[in-house]
């Protein structure tokens, strides 16, 4: 299943030098950090929204938009999947209530 998310990440480094005329991740690249939060923030409401009101395919279309410019975003600051993976690979097996706790300190 990985997979599609090493595809992704080789298609957002890509992208990054690419003409925002043919490729969306390159417009959103040139439109800056600012615009990908609010896409962020966009698309996190209609997910809100999908969830409460909406089919489950509806929920899964509106959740991967959400992932697409969460990886978008990510990849503006150099980072990608995989550092999302290594930590959550990291909190495998450790209490949710736990986990949080040690950031609170």
């Amino acid at each position: 299943m990985n997979d599609i998310l090493k595809k992704l990440n080789l298609i957002l480094k890509d992208r990054k030098d690419k003409s925002s005329e043919k490729s969306y991740v390159a417009s959103l690249y040139n439109k800056g950090l600012n615009h990908a939060c609010d896409k962020i923030e966009e698309e996190s409401n209609e997910l809100i929204n999908a969830l409460k009101n909406e089919s489950d395919e509806r929920i899964v279309s509106e959740a991967a938009d959400l992932w697409f410019h969460s990886l978008v975003s990510l990849s503006m600051k150099n980072l990608s999947s995989d550092d999302i993976l290594v930590e959550l690979e990291k909190r495998f097996g450790v209490s949710g209530h736990d986990e949080k706790n040690s950031r609170d300190t």
